[in-house]
C-alpha cells in the first residue's frame, strides 16, 4: 500500500476478481437450483465468498490498526457503504415495484378492466382477478395441490394478533433498531461496557428474527402449504421476506464481527467505522423490513 500526494493508492490484489468469482458461481448455482440442481455449485460460491471476505477484511482491519489509513481513504470508505446501500435500496426497489405492479396494475387489467383491459385473453377460462393471486392453470384445471386464497400471511385478525409472528418479527427488528442506537452513542462517550452490552442485545435479537423467520416458513411450507409455486402471491413473498432474511443474516454476522473486534479493545469514539457502516446497514435492514410489514402482510 503507498500514498502519493495524500492520496491512497492500493496494493495490487487477487480478491475483487476471485470475490466476482463467487457471486458469480453463486448466482449460477441459484439459478440451477431453481431448475434442477446446482447446490455443489452454490455452496462452492458461498464458501469461496466467506473465505475472500474474511482475508479482505482482515487486511483492512490490520491496515487500519497500523495507522495507515489517511482521511482521504475514511471519506472513500464512506463513500463506498453508501453508494453500497444504495445498491441495496434499488435492489429491494424493484421488488417492491413488482409487488405494486401485479396488485394495482396487472391484475386489474387481467380481470378485464382498465386500459389495458385487452390483456384478458392471456389468461384461464378460470381465471379469477382477486388479491392473494395463488391460482396457476394447472391448479384451475383440477389440481390437487391447489392453494386457496385463504393461504397467506396476512393480518390474522385481533384475536389472533398476538400468534402473528410478523408482528413479533417486526417488534423484534425495530428494537433492534434502537439497541444499536444506544450500542453507537455509548461508543461515541468511549464506554466500551455499554457499548458491548446494547451490541451484544441487538445481535441476539437479529438472531431471534431469523429464528422466529423460520418458524414462519415452516408454518406457511407445512401447515398452509404456500409456497414458492403458489402463483404470483407465493413467488412475491418468498422472494421479497427471504432476500430481507438473507440481508438480516449478513448484517447479524457483520454486527457479529464488530462485537468480536470490540471485545478485542479494537474502537474507539474517534475511530468507529468499522462498527458505524454495519449500523447503517442494520438500519437499512429494519426500514426495509417495516415497508415488507406494511404492504406483504398488513395490506396482502
Amino acid at each position: 500500500m503507498a500514498t502519493e500526494n495524500n492520496y491512497y493508492v492500493p496494493e495490487e490484489s487477487r480478491l475483487p476478481v476471485l470475490g466476482a468469482l463467487a457471486l458469480g458461481l453463486m448466482a449460477l448455482g441459484a439459478g440451477l437450483l431453481l431448475n434442477g440442481d446446482g447446490s455443489s455449485i452454490l455452496l462452492t460460491g458461498a464458501v469461496l465468498l466467506i473465505a475472500v471476505m474474511y482475508v479482505w477484511f482482515r487486511t483492512v482491519i490490520r491496515e487500519n490498526i497500523a495507522g495507515m489509513n489517511s482521511d482521504q481513504l475514511k471519506r472513500s470508505y464512506v463513500w463506498g457503504m453508501s453508494w453500497f446501500i444504495f445498491s441495496e435500496v434499488m435492489f429491494f426497489a424493484v421488488f417492491f415495484g413488482a409487488l405494486f405492479y401485479i396488485r394495482t396494475l396487472a391484475l386489474p387489467w387481467l380481470g378485464g378492466e382498465g386500459d389495458r383491459s385487452d390483456m384478458i385473453h392471456l389468461v384461464w377460462p378460470e381465471f379469477t382477478a382477486q388479491w392473494p393471486l395463488m391460482e396457476t392453470p394447472a391448479q384451475a384445471a383440477g389440481s390437487n395441490e391447489f392453494v386457496g386464497p385463504d393461504a397467506n400471511m396476512s393480518f390474522p385478525g385481533w384475536d389472533k394478533l398476538f400468534h402473528w409472528l410478523p408482528l413479533w418479527n417486526t417488534i423484534i427488528l425495530l428494537t433492534s433498531s434502537v439497541t444499536c442506537h444506544f450500542a453507537h452513542h455509548a461508543m461515541k462517550h468511549d464506554d466500551r461496557k455499554k457499548f458491548n452490552i446494547w451490541l451484544a442485545v441487538t445481535v441476539l435479537l437479529g438472531i431471534i428474527f431469523l429464528f422466529l423467520q423460520y418458524e414462519e416458513y415452516h408454518e406457511a411450507y407445512v401447515e398452509m402449504g404456500l409456497t414458492l409455486e403458489s402463483g404470483i402471491y407465493g413467488s412475491t413473498f418468498f422472494m421479497l421476506t427471504g432476500f430481507h432474511g438473507f440481508h438480516v443474516t449478513m448484517g447479524t454476522f457483520m454486527l457479529l464481527v464488530q462485537l468480536i473486534r470490540s471485545l478485542k479493545g479494537h474502537f474507539s469514539s474517534g475511530d468507529q467505522f468499522g462498527f458505524e457502516a454495519s449500523s447503517w446497514y442494520w438500519h437499512f435492514v429494519d426500514v426495509v423490513w417495516a415497508g415488507l410489514f406494511l404492504f406483504v402482510y398488513v395490506l396482502a
